[in-house]
C-alpha cells in the first residue's frame, strides 16, 4: 500500500479538511490503544496514518497563510 498524495489532499473542502484531521487522529488513537494491548496486525498503519496527518495539517496552514496574507 502507498503513502497517499498530498495532492488528494489539497483537492478536499475546508470542512472535508477539517472532518478529515478528526478521522485521522482518531484513527492514530485507535492504532496507539491497539499497540498498547498487542492487537495491532498491521503496524505499517501508524506510518500511513502520520503521514496522511502531517499532509493535512499542512494543507490547513497553506490555506491558512493564504487568507492572511
Amino acid at each position: 500500500m502507498a503513502l497517499p498524495k498530498i495532492s488528494e489532499a489539497r483537492e478536499l473542502t475546508d470542512e472535508q479538511l477539517v472532518s478529515e484531521i478528526v478521522s485521522v487522529k482518531k484513527q492514530l488513537f485507535q492504532l496507539r490503544l491497539q499497540a498498547s494491548t498487542r492487537q495491532l496486525e498491521k503496524p505499517h498503519e501508524f506510518r500511513h496514518a502520520r503521514h496522511r496527518l502531517a499532509q493535512l495539517l499542512t494543507v490547513e496552514t497553506e490555506r491558512k497563510q493564504v487568507q492572511q496574507g
